[in-house]
């Protein structure tokens, strides 16, 4: 007989191969040999997704997961099922009780269609949970939840959870390091308390992003849904500063939709207490007709010496155009921006606030490499005004891409 390679492969090597098949693929293996019965029944990772089957048969896809984990043998690390279509709940509820009586590590629950799952009450009893993702699920843990202690890593999207239950598995979780949020039903107000939290990312429409101990917090990515212009009136205390006291550390920082215009809320200072010494990405989204928002842009990149790259994005708006912005970007032409290599510029329509801040970045950046712009639709007046700008750096590319 022919030398059988693979069978004789080490098993480490045996279980990547079998981990990069779908369920249905690898389980097929256990029919080559008697050598290959058992394999897949040992595999750690288990992902149940719309790869498994190429028809919508719910029946067949639940006897699967039923059969894979009847004959599984070893412990289950993680444990991954994404369907298109609604599976029965006592299924589910059947699958997860079962994987809490096996420490396991990763789960993914992705319900795409129906009305929220409500999660069962085993499911916060996973205290060996590294990572967790949950979509379209309701969370009402038992009074006994006291959070994921091992817990590193959350992503919670289009989940409806009450508030405490939200600030109890955020703060009760003491390793977490990574955190997304998208679209929380029954959550008008993000409080963020995670000492060990790095990453960042939210989505949603929030009345009020605050957080409090996130001192390690290395990139941050917000967005917010709907306009502040009615539902929050601007104080003295600025937003601004409330928000960034508690990113000293802050790398990348990506601000989208109307969070800027959040930030905006409030006085705005001279200068923040410290500077923002480690950022070095920053991406805004600009309503350039508002002289609040600009204001804003203006003093992140002011305070932010580090800087090397700098992404804009124009967002339409009907405001009538603010005369001052000039003036306030002239003010402004002392502003060296020292560290500024690559800027992107996408949506412009061509306002004149939109060509001064443009300019702006040409002529305070001397160590610029490349700067692109494209705009919102054709405009070839653009590009001969920005041919004339002048520039602070004798490297500076400008390259201009049609819409």
């Amino acid at each position: 007989m022919a030398l059988d390679r693979i069978s004789n492969l080490p098993s480490d090597v045996v279980e990547n191969i079998l981990s990069r098949l779908s369920i249905k693929e690898a389980v097929s293996t256990s029919v080559l040999s008697s050598n290959w019965r058992y394999k897949t029944a040992m595999l750690p990772h288990l992902v149940f997704d719309n790869r498994c089957f190429s028809n919508k048969n719910l029946t067949t896809f639940e006897n699967i997961v039923n059969q894979v984990l009847l004959l599984h043998i070893g412990p289950i690390n993680t444990f991954k099922l994404s369907h298109r279509d609604r599976l029965a709940t006592s299924d589910i509820d059947r699958w997860i009780l079962h994987l809490s009586r096996n420490a396991i590590e990763e789960f993914i629950l992705d319900i795409w269609q129906g009305d929220p799952y409500k999660a069962p009450s085993c499911l916060f009893s996973c205290q060996d949970l590294v990572h967790l993702e949950l979509y379209n699920c309701l969370l009402k843990p038992p009074s006994t939840f006291k959070g994921f202690k091992s817990l590193r890593s959350l992503d919670i999207r289009w989940i409806t959870l009450a508030s405490d239950v939200f600030d109890k598995m955020i703060v009760c979780s003491p390793l977490l390091e990574e955190l997304t949020v998208v679209y929380i039903d029954g959550l008008t107000r993000l409080k963020i308390d995670a000492p060990n939290l790095q990453y960042l990312k939210v989505n949603g429409d929030f009345e009020n992003v605050s957080l409090e101990n996130t001192l390690n917090l290395v990139e941050v990515s917000i967005a917010l849904d709907g306009s502040y212009d009615q539902r929050l009136v601007p104080g003295n205390c600025s937003n601004l500063v409330k928000f960034f006291v508690h990113l000293p550390h802050i790398r990348r920082l990506k601000i989208k939709s109307f969070f800027l215009q959040y930030l905006a809320f409030g006085d705005l200072p001279e200068k923040l207490p410290e500077p923002l010494l480690s950022l070095n990405y920053l991406s805004l989204s600009i309503r350039f007709k508002h002289l609040k928002e600009l204001l804003t842009a203006l003093f992140l990149i002011r305070n932010s010496p580090s800087l090397k790259v700098l992404s804009i994005s124009a967002e339409e708006d009907q405001a009538v155009l603010v005369e001052e912005a000039k003036y306030l970007l002239d003010d402004n032409e002392n502003c060296l921006l020292n560290q500024l290599q690559i800027v992107t510029i996408i949506g412009v329509s061509g306002v004149e606030t939109e060509l001064d801040f443009i300019r702006f970045l040409l002529s305070n950046a001397p160590v610029l490499k490349r700067m692109t712009v494209k705009p919102a639709s054709m405009n070839g007046e653009l590009v001969k005004k920005l041919l004339q700008f002048r520039r602070g750096s004798a490297f500076a590319e400008i390259i201009y891409m049609d819409p």
